[in-house]
């Protein structure tokens, strides 16, 4: 069995993840930014004044965080659906491109639970894939500002899987 340098399965991490979350032209248009240790994902809002909902606050508009909030749970979804191919080298990533990737799952339902307002600061998500089967799959995210116990919203989205010969 070849084992391969630490450096280069980091490289191949990055590398799929950098076109998971260009395939997503929204997160771009938000500035969402994704921490990867391992195969746990951080999403990451940096705060702009484009953000604010209602400056009489100040908070972040509340389809800012519903998108921030999806945003999360289907990178997290695909990162978990091709994860065993990027570990392996199934998922070549000399030449990945947005046309030559797995497809990312579409939206069922997903709702929201704004707990607080969002401030004017960076936001951070995570989610947890709860359910995912062939065909749907049931994803849980909690976003937070300055405290991890301290969430400001939360969602629970259902996404249809794409099939694998799409």
């Amino acid at each position: 069995m070849k084992v391969e340098p630490v450096q280069v399965i980091k490289q191949r991490r990055d590398a799929a993840l950098k076109v998971l979350v260009e395939g997503v032209p929204y997160a771009q248009f938000l500035g969402i930014q994704f921490d990867r240790r391992g195969d746990e994902l951080t999403a990451i809002l940096p705060f702009t004044e484009k953000l604010i909902g209602n400056p009489l606050l100040p908070a972040i508009h509340g389809g800012v965080t519903a998108a921030f909030l999806e945003m999360t749970a289907i990178v997290e979804l695909s990162w978990a659906m091709i994860w065993n191919d990027v570990e392996s080298g199934a998922l070549a990533t000399d030449d990945l491109s947005i046309e030559n990737f797995p497809k990312l799952p579409k939206t069922i339902d997903f709702t929201v639970d704004y707990l607080r307002s969002g401030l004017p600061r960076d936001a951070y998500a995570r989610a947890r894939v709860n359910r995912s089967g062939r065909r749907y799959a049931s994803v849980h995210v909690e976003a937070w500002q300055d405290n991890r116990t301290r969430l400001f919203a939360q969602a629970t989205g259902h996404f249809l899987m794409p099939q694998r010969d799409e």
